[in-house]
């Protein structure tokens, strides 16, 4: 590995990405503008409550593990000594530089990188956060070891992700019709299976908040650029669901046209004791 300097934080440049992650750069590359002005991931009432129980101060160091349009660094980069948006995706971080250089923020650095193995060397963040992100990717548990690593004593970890419902149906319909809309989801976990991950993992859940997230299907699917017929056959998919499936969804429609279904999130605070 190359190594450079970026003020105080040591970044380790990784080798080659691993071919099973390519999906995620075709995917979110040809998509970078749409995530940076998309409703959900700029306005959502999970961002101000991430900034709120995050509590940067002057003096931290903040890590944005997929960052992707920039809003976590955008709004962190006020209350932070320094802030590093790091995506796997180029074209994301050049959309995220144009996006929070617009605000005139100058203390944030552009990385990329691969949250399973991350470029930095241990216990470099006060704060790391990652959000609407960890669904992509093939190993959580190798990208929750990262975060124990990167993080200092006291460090806190900010999780906001899609999670799956804990009834087993509808958990994996959920994320059948996610893995039909992008090629590239792995999987939105249960929120239990957080839980779980993180402490056997070492670190301390402090909070924990769930959000309701209204889908527009037609916004939705175009966001990843989904073909039309593909758009028909996936309606078609989840018109046909259960009923018990529609109904924890709150799925809506006309005929054979989705109009809109109900997923959830959920926003984790964990501490790194040691």
């Amino acid at each position: 590995m190359n190594v450079k300097k970026i003020d105080h934080v040591q970044i380790c440049i990784p080798g080659r990405v691993e071919e099973g992650k390519r999906d995620v750069q075709n995917q979110f590359g040809r998509s970078a503008e749409a995530y940076v002005t998309s409703d959900i991931h700029a306005k959502g009432r999970d961002l101000a409550k991430l900034v709120e129980i995050a509590a940067v101060t002057p003096q931290d160091v903040v890590l944005d593990v997929g960052t992707g349009g920039g809003h976590v660094a955008n709004a962190l980069a006020p209350l932070a000594a320094k802030v590093i948006a790091m995506d796997l995706t180029p074209e994301m971080l050049e959309a995220a530089q144009r996006f929070i250089s617009a605000n005139g923020y100058q203390n944030v650095d552009y990385v990329q990188g691969d949250a399973e193995q991350m470029p930095f060397g241990p216990e470099t963040f006060d704060v790391v956060a990652c959000r609407i992100a960890a669904h992509h990717f093939p190993n959580v548990q190798k990208f929750i070891n990262e975060v124990f690593r990167v993080l200092r004593p006291s460090g806190r970890f900010l999780l906001v992700d899609n999670v799956a419902a804990e009834d087993d149906e509808i958990d994996q319909f959920y994320n059948e019709i996610e893995k039909r809309r992008d090629y590239s989801h792995v999987r939105a976990w249960k929120k239990s299976e957080w839980v779980r991950m993180l402490e056997e993992n070492g670190l301390v859940i402090e909070e924990c908040y769930r959000f309701a997230k209204t889908f527009a299907f037609e916004e939705w699917c175009s966001r990843m650029n989904l073909p039309e017929e593909d758009k028909r056959e996936l309606a078609a998919f989840i018109v046909r669901a259960p009923a018990p499936v529609r109904q924890k969804l709150k799925v809506t429609a006309e005929g054979d046209r989705v109009t809109s279904f109900e997923g959830e999130a959920v926003l984790i605070k964990a501490v790194k004791l040691s």
